[in-house]
């Protein structure tokens, strides 16, 4: 390939990367932090705040099918910049809030952002661009996205210990259009789709596995990732809302918990450079299993022996979260093909998005009732997602 394509590629590696960041560290990972004075001042329960959270991630699972398809269609630029007004709005409009009404209104419109303007709208847009190469582009993205809470959390802080969280919103509005919405309106407009290649009569409609013979049901294969995918977006939120009391339930003190927990993130980064060096070079069907292995062993390690393997449960855990991610984004263009990838994402993470809400929820009531015996909860859900990824067809070699 030559340099000047590459060097393209890279900006819109890196462009798309930055904007995901942002997106990330304003939506996802924004309540952990202004969640408590959000409710104090709007006379709410934080309980409250996170219910009108999770309406936001059922919106996004509402709107990824619809996002897919016109990526699909137009290409990613116009999607991700629209969903930078969408945000944008959707902050100006928390940072207004007076009460519950206002409060779940406005999260309602960040969920809309958040279903054409994360993850999956921009491996659809990676995929849109680049088809079956677009493997180390997505695995790209999210060594840079990666950084969201690291950068996000805070920012987050200082933008509320010194200015309030209503402030701290008008921020992240304002970053949005002043920076991520130029990084988006940098990406490369997609061709036509009269340049995609070809694919058989009803491919959209019955996907193609590779590996798998002509006539085989491919749908049992869209099924199953559904599935794996809903289990570790479950496992994956849970975690990530509950960690520290879930370490001080195994007997850790809080100090040590968050010292614990701050390893997850460049666990993450570092699975992810090993995906980038190392694992690129086989089947990504072959490394989602291994990642997927990967929470169980902790989870039993943690429930069994106690505080003394926490560090190693966050290593583990925080590196197959981090294969996972990419995943995400590879199973399905190596199993599917790029024809209609951004619409068949978005309905595979529908499940994925739906027990993504329900989980701080479902996990916290487990916590509550088994202390850290919860543990064995996400252990049995993640050695079931590794047994269906063993049901998947053999993988050829790979070709992305």
């Amino acid at each position: 390939m030559p340099i000047s394509l590459l060097d393209a590629r890279h900006r819109t590696v890196a462009a798309l990367g930055v904007a995901q960041t942002l997106a990330w560290a304003s939506s996802y990972y924004l309540p952990a932090l202004l969640a408590q004075a959000m409710a104090r001042e709007l006379g709410l329960a934080p309980a409250t705040v996170f219910a009108a959270f999770s309406v936001a991630l059922l919106a996004s699972a509402v709107v990824g099918p619809s996002a897919g398809r016109c990526i699909d269609r137009w290409g990613g630029r116009p999607v991700l910049m629209l969903s930078n007004g969408v945000f944008a709005l959707g902050l100006l409009a928390l940072s207004q809030a007076q009460g519950l009404w206002s409060l779940f209104g406005a999260w309602l419109i960040l969920g809309l952002a958040m279903g054409g303007g994360l993850y999956e709208a921009a491996f659809a847009t990676l995929v849109r661009l680049y088809g079956r190469e677009a493997r180390n582009s997505i695995t790209g993205i999210t060594l840079i996205a990666g950084f969201a809470s690291t950068v996000g959390w805070p920012l987050t802080g200082w933008l509320e210990a010194h200015w309030g969280w209503r402030a701290a919103c008008l921020a992240w509005a304002g970053l949005h259009l002043l920076l991520a919405l130029p990084l988006n309106f940098s990406v490369p407009r997609a061709q036509g789709l009269a340049a995609a290649a070809p694919e058989p009569a009803g491919a959209q409609d019955s996907p193609v596995v590779e590996g798998v013979p002509a006539g085989a049901p491919a749908w049992r294969a869209v099924l199953i990732l559904s599935w794996v995918f809903a289990v570790t977006w479950f496992i994956s939120t849970a975690m990530a809302a509950h960690l520290p009391r879930l370490l001080m339930a195994s007997g850790v003190s809080l100090a040590a918990a968050v010292a614990v927990g701050a390893l997850i993130g460049p666990a993450q980064v570092a699975a992810r450079l090993l995906e980038f060096g190392v694992l690129r070079h086989v089947h990504p069907l072959l490394s989602a299993r291994l990642a997927t292995l990967l929470h169980p062993v902790a989870a039993a390690l943690l429930a069994l022996l106690g505080a003394p393997l926490a560090s190693a449960f966050a290593l583990l855990h925080g590196a197959g979260n981090g294969i996972l991610t990419i995943a995400k984004g590879t199973l399905p263009l190596v199993l599917f093909g790029p024809q209609g990838y951004g619409q068949r994402q978005g309905w595979l993470m529908v499940p994925a998005r739906v027990a993504q809400a329900l989980a701080p929820w479902w996990f916290g009531l487990c916590l509550d009732r088994w202390g850290a015996q919860a543990l064995w909860l996400s252990c049995g859900l993640g050695l079931l997602a590794f047994l269906a990824l063993l049901a998947l067809p053999k993988p050829l070699p790979d070709q992305t």
